[in-house]
């Protein structure tokens, strides 16, 4: 099961991004880099061309005056701009400064700020109007570069906005004159230099900037190179957030295995870009697989009948199948031939909604639940689940696609150590850690040992051929009134498995004798339940509707079967609206902020237990 890979690599890696993706380019300058849709159509970039694009950008920064280490912003959604910018400014020696467009304009000016950003990229009016409105508190910001046109016309004439074109004729200009800078500066990059300056999301308290170094970068994507688990003839669809860590490490990824990436950062159009493009891969956050499977687990019940009752019986032998072979055993004739017939009928169908020539999926950011995992895997679908942080350049563990256990996040990345610490807390050491916490000491000594081992803060258990399971987070457990553990994530994930009509179940409970929980519903998903059961109204009418009431406390009942008694949910209540980034419940990666709904909720869980 063990997959053993050389680390030797560590000694042999380039010393920064800007030659890894110099290196790309001369390696494969007529193979494909990106794709990206205008339109109706998808329009392709060979790598000679993104170093042509990269390169003017990179000079034109570098006209600007920028200084090695000095920080670029990029405040926009996942687009090939976005991958531009960041290639630019690791090719002029800036390190970038990472924006989720969510982020309200107080945050993104705090990060802005704090990090000392002399140049921003911003993607449209919208972030725009955040810089323009708190510019005074921006004082080393010299120069703001937009991706799209300004409508709005609040840029005018002031010339401390600029568009992306006119920034690539500032650097066609310095090049014309300095012939052979960006060489020149990439070399000068040591592995150490600040690259990136990711400010974690934060579920308390003000985000905190977390600081990376090229080797890093290097690192992650050599690693997975050294681990042969994707190449050059692999295709990958990106939508991922590249303001997330997640986004980032797949950039490296790509740049060390010279596969094409097609981007586009509309997660609307995740499902319908996924039958166009035909990815061999793509790394997703477990939510999209959740609500993928209860999109297609709710459509085959509107169907009703015949192919509903196919569905779930094709579903049945296909688990028993995939459970028998993970198992070593064989699943027997019958089971095989019965099998066969419902790949053609059914798992066929799943797989082409996800383009058809998916290898694999890889699941990040959070814990996947182990039934979703399996359910995918029944209809032919592999998951492989990984684990890392922010502050460990987002991968120190991933499952590979011939050797996986679900359940786990596999092995740690070849160069990387692994242990555990008090409390069976997981603690990393690798090339991936960060240097430590921007203009915050104290929180980087909490966090880093002083023989650099990183606390990562979650608990877990490694078995005897290495793979990682995570079995919670130090400091989300907490203790009921009669003594026991309770892991909320654990039962909020397997609520969301049962219930395809779930958006989020927070569970709390605290020095309480029984745990309790609140209950938001995928607006999309309510919709259809609504429209399929008679009920009218907007999102608040339908979840203050008996049948909805109904319909819900029938997956708390299921739920609760699988618990042990003390983790049964006993009080459960829907609320009127689901959580989201703007209400401030929600981090911009679209992890709950626990400690916010708690205060937000207090009276409503008080009376659970009045």
């Amino acid at each position: 099961m063990s997959v053993t890979a050389d680390s030797s690599f560590v000694d042999d890696m380039v010393a920064n991004v800007a030659l890894q993706f110099l290196d790309r380019v001369s390696k494969s300058p007529r193979g494909e880099a990106f794709r990206y849709p205008d339109g109706e159509r998808w329009v392709s970039i060979t790598w000679a061309e993104a170093g042509t694009d990269v390169s003017r950008l990179a000079a034109g920064l570098l006209a600007l005056g920028l200084e090695p280490e000095q920080r670029v912003g990029i405040a926009s959604g996942t687009r090939y701009e976005w991958i531009l910018a960041d290639l630019a400014v690791m090719c002029a020696g800036g390190a970038t400064t990472t924006v989720y467009p969510s982020t309200n304009a107080e945050d993104t000016a705090y990060i802005l700020s704090d990090s000392e950003c002399r140049v921003v990229f911003a993607e449209d009016d919208e972030q725009l109007a955040k810089l323009l409105d708190h510019r005074a508190e921006l004082p080393h910001l010299a120069k703001v570069v937009t991706f799209e046109p300004s409508a709005s016309g609040r840029a005018g004439t002031d010339d401390w906005v600029i568009g992306l074109d006119e920034l690539g004729t500032l650097g066609d200009t310095y090049l014309a004159e300095h012939p052979g800078v960006i060489e020149e500066t990439a070399q000068a990059i040591g592995p150490d230099q600040l690259a990136t300056l990711i400010y974690t999301s934060g579920t308390t308290g003000r985000p905190k900037g977390v600081r990376l170094r090229h080797r890093s970068w290097v690192y992650e994507g050599s690693a997975i190179r050294a681990q042969g688990i994707l190449d050059e003839t692999d295709l990958e669809f990106r939508w991922l957030p590249m303001a997330h860590s997640f986004g980032k490490v797949l950039l490296s990824t790509q740049l060390a295995c010279g596969y094409a990436a097609a981007i586009d950062g509309r997660v609307d159009k995740i499902v319908d870009n996924l039958g166009v493009v035909k990815p061999t891969f793509m790394g997703a956050a477990p939510r999209i697989f959740e609500k993928a499977h209860a999109r297609i687990v709710t459509m085959q019940a509107a169907e009703g009948g015949a192919k509903e009752a196919i569905f779930k019986q094709a579903f049945k032998v296909g688990l028993a199948v995939d459970k028998a072979k993970r198992e070593g055993r064989s699943p027997g004739v019958v089971l095989n031939v019965q099998h066969a017939v419902f790949d053609r009928l059914v798992f066929a169908k799943v797989r082409e909604r996800f383009g058809g020539r998916v290898r694999f999926f890889i699941s990040g950011a959070a814990a996947l639940n182990q039934d979703i995992a399996e359910w995918f895997h029944a209809a032919g679908i592999l998951i492989l689940e990984g684990y890392g942080l922010t502050e460990s350049s987002a991968g120190s563990f991933v499952n590979h696609p011939d050797a996986y256990k679900m359940g786990t996040v596999g092995q740690v990345f070849p160069g990387s150590d692994v242990r555990l610490g008090d409390g069976d807390e997981i603690q990393i050491k690798g090339p991936g850690v960060m240097d430590g916490y921007h203009n915050l000491e104290a929180e980087t000594a909490n966090t880093l040992t002083e023989d650099g081992w990183l606390r990562t803060g979650d608990k877990g258990q490694i078995d005897a051929d290495g793979f990682l399971q995570i079995t919670g987070r130090i400091k989300e457990l907490f203790k009921t009134s009669g003594g026991k553990y309770i892991a909320p994530p654990a039962i909020e994930s397997k609520f969301k498995a049962i219930c395809p009509y779930a958006s989020q179940f927070v569970v709390f409970g605290n020095e309480r004798n029984f745990v309790v929980a609140l209950v938001t519903l995928d607006p999309d998903a309510l919709a259809e339940w609504a429209k399929e059961n008679g009920v009218s109204g907007d999102y608040s009418e339908i979840v203050a509707s008996d049948a909805c009431e109904k319909m819900v406390q029938g997956y708390v009942e299921e739920l609760n079967r699988r618990l042990n008694r003390w983790e049964t949910i006993k009080k459960w209540k829907l609320l009127d609206h689901d959580l989201s980034v703007e209400s401030g419940e929600l981090t911009p990666s679209m992890k709950v902020k626990r400690n916010v709904v708690e205060d937000n909720y207090a009276q409503l869980i008080d009376s659970f237990y009045a």
